[in-house]
């Protein structure tokens, strides 16, 4: 009997250690082979929607009609046609497939941005700004949607970071370079803004073209995995859908009913508030604050989307790590919050401008940790209608944010009402945020699983 017994404990070890190294190496290929092209797709998105904030320090002077009213809400209309848009393109994307959905998503926006280049009347402005939301729509939430098919529900913030980063580095990255375009001022007979333009959209024509190549549909689908691989990531994420307590075979339309959906819409509505106030109206306040070139706001704007993309990185980790969701997505929006009330209320321009630098970090690091949230209410087609739902009912913020700034700011002459209510908003989502993490908490990763893979 003790032999009898000993014998079937003998293979287990080996057989363990087996799949240890195959979900390391099945893990570790699915990160080098996804997360570095998506984030150089999101680089490209982040950068096309929000150039026309160093584009403005030149557009001003060239289109006389150009106000900050104009402006805020030339900025911000982007945002009611992209949420429009996102639940019915991110369905459509669960049913045909990534890859041909996110390229044509890619060429259409890249056009639009590079058309962005005749803008000559508020009209036209507006229109183009608003066609961009409508070709970008379903892009962000879906390569959540995406990522969630391919990462198991308890490593997914660390591959959402990194996907992620793409904000803050196409801020770190895309604000110097958009500052340094704007000094082809005259060549050809085009002004600096017009040439920020063309030679933005540009690459993301280019890129929609190479996913047809580069992105596979389904794990299934990619060659690159053995069929060791495949099996065992199957095998895995099938384990991962009978232990969740997400409901099986809700219809699309009924989940956007889910009220937790709506908080977390909630939610992301106020932090979007925030972000995209940031992203438009940061180099205008440097530049006011401090005096600087183009050129030097674009430097000063990317040094604080570095610190940013740490802060993201960290947070990811440190999210997965613990397997907690709300909390980490509470801290990170309550330092914008304290980023907000330093612009606003501190007396000297560079202790404001370094405050303004919290803004970016807090948000940005807000974004892994949350998106892990939604994605774990529910599942399938039902999962993509959700992600969208929560996408597009939070980035009109996107919207209402830039285009209240612009009115406060015409109406008092400065920035400090706005960032005031800026700083009380992004507070209510960091209390909002632990709400919102006691409806679903992840369980922590297994001790056996952490460290056996890294994001590159």
């Amino acid at each position: 009997m003790p032999a009898a017994t000993a014998m079937p404990a003998a293979p287990d070890v080996p057989v363990d250690r087996d799949e240890s190294a195959l979900a390391r190496a099945t893990m570790q290929r699915v990160t080098l082979r996804l997360v570095p092209f998506l984030f150089v797709l999101f680089v490209c998105n982040f950068l096309d929607r929000t150039n026309v904030g160093i584009a403005k320090l030149q557009m001003g002077r060239d289109l006389d009609w150009f106000s900050e009213s104009v402006y805020g809400f030339g900025a911000g209309v982007f945002f009611v046609g992209y949420s429009l848009l996102e639940v019915p393109s991110n369905l459509i994307l669960a049913r045909i497939g990534a890859r041909r959905w996110i390229a044509r998503i890619m060429v259409s926006w890249g056009l639009v941005a590079a058309a962005m280049m005749f803008v000559r009347t508020p009209l036209q402005f507006y229109t183009l700004r608003f066609l961009l939301g409508v070709t970008e729509a379903g892009f962000f939430p879906g390569i959540v949607y995406y990522l969630s098919e391919w990462f198991p529900a308890g490593e997914r913030a660390r591959p959402m970071a990194w996907f992620m980063t793409a904000i803050p580095v196409s801020a770190a990255i895309g604000n110097p370079l958009s500052g340094s375009l704007l000094g082809l001022d005259g060549r050809l007979g085009l002004t600096g803004w017009e040439w920020l333009f063309l030679l933005e959209g540009i690459p993301s024509v280019a890129l929609g073209i190479a996913v047809l190549v580069l992105l596979p549909d389904r794990h299934e689908d990619a060659r690159w995995l053995t069929n060791d691989q495949r099996a065992w990531l199957t095998a895995r994420l099938e384990r991962d859908r009978d232990a969740s307590h997400a409901p099986h075979g809700i219809p699309p339309l009924r989940a956007l009913a889910h009220p937790v959906l709506w908080l977390a819409s909630l939610v992301y509505f106020l932090a979007m508030l925030g972000s995209f106030s940031y992203s438009f109206w940061a180099p205008t306040v440097v530049r006011e604050a401090l005096g600087a070139s183009p050129l030097a706001v674009g430097l000063i704007t990317g040094a604080m989307s570095v610190v940013a993309t740490v802060a993201m990185l960290s947070i990811g980790s440190s999210s997965d790590r613990s397997g907690e969701r709300g909390g980490h997505a509470a801290a990170s929006i309550a330092i914008a919050a304290l980023g907000w009330a330093g612009a606003a209320l501190l007396p000297y321009p560079i202790a404001r401008v370094a405050a303004l630098g919290l803004v970016p970090a807090g948000v940005y690091g807000f974004l892994a940790p949350f998106w892990c949230l939604p994605a774990a209410l529910v599942r399938g087609t039902a999962a993509a209608a959700g992600i969208a739902l929560v996408n597009a009912v939070g980035t009109t913020g996107g919207f209402v944010g830039p285009y209240a700034v612009g009115l406060l700011k015409d109406a008092t002459g400065g920035t400090t009402v706005a960032f005031v209510g800026l700083a009380a908003v992004t507070l209510a989502a960091a209390a909002l945020c632990l709400v919102l993490g006691r409806q679903r908490r992840p369980p922590p990763l297994d001790v056996r699983q952490r460290g056996r893979w890294a994001a590159p």
